[in-house]
């Protein structure tokens, strides 16, 4: 499996969260600029998750079947299926159907990580699937993947 390499607007990897897109601020997803994305890739899938939280890798964003383009925009709208988005399907996460940016308890700073998962497919899943279910039906199909983490307080 090759690297994806790409951006998050505003976040450096490692670097902090922008209030933007967290809980406390206007919760919305970034942008993402995707620099070396294979011919052969289909559709993309997008996972937030909270590492520093007691169940590990918890899930605040799962999204799949993104068309394959080198660019996702920012402030996808909350549902099921993101019409605008060629119908990317939104999981189940702590932001059900919706992206849930970083909240973490007043006083705690915990860590973040976007992954970018870039497949030869699309997903035939329904939009109540976790992470986990989507991940195991892209088993096989990841062509790519890369990973941008940040901080949040």
């Amino acid at each position: 499996m090759e690297d994806l390499e790409f951006i998050c607007a505003g976040l450096n990897n490692n670097g902090k969260f922008p209030a933007e897109y967290t809980g406390r601020g206007d919760d919305i997803s970034p942008e993402f600029i995707i620099n070396n994305l294979s011919p052969n890739a289909v559709t993309l899938i997008v996972t937030l998750e909270d590492m520093s939280h007691p169940i590990k890798r918890f899930t605040h964003w799962v999204i799949w079947n993104i068309p394959a383009a080198d660019k996702i925009p920012k402030a996808i709208p909350r549902g099921k299926s993101a019409v605008n988005l060629g119908n990317a399907v939104q999981g189940i996460g702590y932001g059900v159907h919706r992206y849930a940016g970083p909240k973490p308890p007043k006083g705690k700073t915990h860590k973040y990580c976007f992954t970018v998962y870039a497949l030869d497919c699309t997903l035939n899943l329904k939009p109540f699937s976790t992470k986990r279910k989507v991940l195991n039906a892209a088993s096989g199909h990841i062509i790519q993947k890369g990973e941008i983490c940040g901080y949040f307080e």
